[in-house]
C-alpha cells in the first residue's frame, strides 16, 4: 500500500494549531505561585520568612535541571542507536516533550492546583509536567521509526490526559506512595506504548529489518543518553519527595540500585553470550533498570541493602528480557518494541510497584516513629487509623489500575493512529531519516577525495616503455603489502602518503634494474 508522507500542510497545521490553542488556555488559566509572584514580600511575611533563600525556587530548581536534562538528551540520545533514524530519535522526542510539557501544565493543573478558577504555576508544577512526558518519552520507545509525527502529537495529546487521570487517582483518592514513578511512570508509560504499538502491527516490517540495528557510532551516541540518564536518575526519584529524611534517602536508594544492576547486567550479558562477549543494548539498557526498580519504594525505608537486591533482580531480569523476551514478543504476540521498553521500563516496573508494596506493608511507627509515618505514608484524612498492611493492598491496587488504564488507552490511541491520513511511512521505508528529515549530502560510500598535494609526480617515463606498462600492474594495495611484508607491519599502519611514495618506488626499480630489486626500493623508500 502507498502512503503520503508529504506533510508540508498537515505537520504546520498541526503544530501551529496545537499552539494556538495552548497560548489561548495559559492565558485563561495560567497565574504564577505566590513563590513565583511579583508579591513574594507579602507572601515571606505571611509565612513569617526571613530570606528569600526560603523561596521554593532554591529547594527544587537543581532537581529540575537534572530531571529535564535526563528527559531531553537522556531519553533522546539513548534512542539514537538506528543507524539511519538519528535525526528522528533526538528531533522528534524534542517535538513531543515540548509539547508534552505545556499540556501536562494544564492538565495536571486542572487536577492538583487549580485555585478558584486559576492553576497557580511554581516549579514543582514544572518538575511533575516533566514526569508526566517522561511517560510519553517511554511509549515513544516502542514505536520509534514506525510513526509520523503528527502521529506522535496525537499519540502525547491523549497520553498525557491519560496519565494525568491515572496519576490523580493512585495520589489523591487511593493515596498510594510513588515517589519515582515505577507505576505511574514506568508501568504506565510502558504498557501502553506496548499495545500502540500492538495495535499497529506491521506484517512486512520485515523489509526494514536492515536499518532497525546499530553501527559502531550509533551505539556511542546512544551510550551518552544512558550515562546522562544514569547520572541524574537518583534526582529523578527524589525530584518531588518531602525536604529532609525523605528526598535523602529516595537519592541513596537509587544511587545504590542503579549501581548493582550495572553488575549484573554485565555479568548477565557476558553469560549469555557463547563467547562471553558483551551485547551494547544490554549495558545501554538494563544498567538503567535498578533505577526504574526502586522508583515506588525510593523515600521508603527500604534499606541500603535492600536497595541493591533490587537492582540486583532488575539488572538480571533486563538483560535476560533482551536476550529471550523481546523475540517472543514480536514473533508469537505480535509486539514490535523498537527499543525494548518492556525489558527496560516495564518488567522493572512492575517490579517497583510489587517491591513498594511489601516495603509498605512490613514497616511501621518503630521505624517511621508515629507522626513521621503518619505523614509518609498519606494516611492523614479518612484513612488515619488504616494500617500498614491495608496500605500494602492499596500499592497493589494503583499497579493493577495502571496496568489497565495502559492497557485500555493503548488501544483507544492505536485504533485512532491507525487510520490512513497521518502521514505515516510504508513498512519498507521505517526507521529511515529521509522519510521526514531533510539529510545533508554525503559522498558514496563514505569516502573522502584525496588531497592532489600529498601525492608525489610521477617520474618521467617514455610512452610505450615497459615501467609504464607496469605501472597497470602493480595496485596501491600489492605495493603495500609488499614493503609491509618486508618490514614485519601491518599494512593498514601505512600512511596513505607512504602508499603512493612507495608505489612511485617500486615502479622505478622495476623500470630500471640498475637501481636494485623491490626489496631494496623500499628500503630507499624508507630512507627517503
Amino acid at each position: 500500500m502507498a502512503w503520503n508522507t508529504n506533510l508540508r500542510w498537515r505537520l504546520p497545521l498541526a503544530c501551529l494549531l496545537l499552539q494556538v490553542v495552548l497560548v489561548v488556555l495559559f492565558g485563561v488559566f495560567m497565574r504564577y505561585d505566590p513563590d513565583a509572584d511579583a508579591g513574594w514580600w507579602a507572601e515571606k511575611r505571611r509565612r513569617n520568612l526571613s530570606s528569600d533563600i526560603e523561596n521554593e525556587f532554591y529547594y527544587r530548581y537543581p532537581s529540575f535541571q537534572d530531571v529535564h536534562a535526563m528527559l531531553f538528551v537522556g531519553f533522546g540520545f539513548l534512542m539514537t542507536f538506528l543507524q539511519r533514524y538519528g535525526f528522528g530519535a533526538v528531533g522528534f522526542n524534542f517535538l513531543l516533550a515540548a509539547f508534552g510539557i505545556q499540556w501536562a501544565l494544564l492538565m495536571q493543573g486542572w487536577f492538583h492546583h487549580l485555585e478558584g478558577s486559576h492553576i497557580l504555576l511554581g516549579i514543582e508544577n514544572l518538575i511533575n509536567a516533566d514526569f508526566c512526558v517522561a511517560s510519553v518519552c517511554v511509549a515513544f520507545g516502542a514505536v520509534l521509526g514506525k510513526v509520523s509525527p503528527i502521529q506522535l502529537l496525537i499519540m502525547t495529546l491523549f497520553q498525557v490526559t491519560l496519565f494525568t487521570v491515572n496519576e490523580y487517582i493512585l495520589l489523591n483518592i487511593l493515596e498510594v506512595k510513588d515517589a519515582g514513578g515505577s507505576m505511574t511512570i514506568h508501568t504506565f508509560g510502558a504498557y501502553f506504548g506496548l499495545t500502540v504499538t500492538w495495535i499497529l502491527y506491521r506484517r512486512n516490517l520485515e523489509q526494514s529489518k536492515q536499518r532497525q540495528s546499530s553501527v559502531y557510532h550509533s551505539d556511542l551516541f546512544a551510550m551518552i543518553g544512558t550515562l546522562f540518564l544514569w547520572i541524574y536518575w537518583p534526582s529523578f526519584n527524589s525530584a518531588v519527595s518531602f525536604h529532609g529524611d525523605a528526598q535523602h534517602r529516595a537519592a541513596i536508594n537509587t544511587y545504590c540500585s542503579l549501581a548493582a544492576s550495572v553488575l549484573t547486567s554485565v555479568a548477565v550479558s557476558s553469560a549469555v553470550q557463547k563467547k562471553g562477549k558483551l551485547d551494547m543494548v544490554h549495558i545501554q539498557n538494563a544498567t538503567l533498570a535498578g533505577g526504574v526498580g526502586v522508583g515506588t519504594a525510593a523515600e521508603m525505608m527500604l534499606t541500603p541493602y535492600g536497595a541493591l537486591i533490587v537492582g540486583f533482580c532488575c539488572g538480571t531480569v533486563s538483560t535476560l528480557g533482551f536476550v529471550y523476551l523481546t523475540p517472543f514478543l514480536e514473533s508469537r504476540l505480535r509486539i514490535q518494541d523498537t527499543c525494548g521498553i518492556h525489558n527496560l521500563h516495564g518488567i522493572p516496573g512492575v517490579i517497583g510497584g510489587i517491591v513498594g508494596a511489601v516495603t509498605a506493608a512490613s514497616t511501621g511507627p518503630d521505624l517511621y516513629g508515629p507522626p513521621e509515618f503518619t505523614h509518609y505514608s498519606g494516611l492523614q484524612g479518612l484513612r488515619k487509623e488504616q494500617t500498614t498492611r491495608a496500605q500494602g493492598k492499596f500499592q497493589v491496587f494503583g499497579l493493577l489500575l495502571s496496568l489497565a488504564m495502559a492497557l485500555v488507552g493503548g488501544i483507544i490511541v492505536g485504533l485512532i493512529l491507525r487510520l490512513p491520513f497521518w502521514g505515516q511511512a510504508a513498512d519498507e521505508n521505517c526507521f529511515e531519516d529521509a522519510v521526514y528529515w531533510e539529510l545533508p549530502e554525503e559522498n558514496s560510500a563514505g569516502h573522502t577525495p584525496e588531497d592532489p598535494s600529498l601525492k608525489p609526480p610521477a617520474p618521467y617515463l617514455p610512452s610505450g616503455s615497459p615501467a609504464s606498462a607496469s605501472l597497470t600492474q602493480i595496485s596501491e594495495s600489492d605495493a603495500t603489502s609488499e614493503w609491509a611484508k618486508s618490514k614485519d607491519v601491518s599494512p593498514a599502519l601505512i600512511p596513505r602518503r607512504r602508499t603512493y611514495r612507495l608505489l612511485w618506488a617500486l615502479e622505478v626499480a622495476g623500470h630500471n634494474p640498475a637501481q636494485g630489486t623491490q626489496e631494496q626500493a623500499s628500503s630507499t623508500y624508507m630512507l627517503d
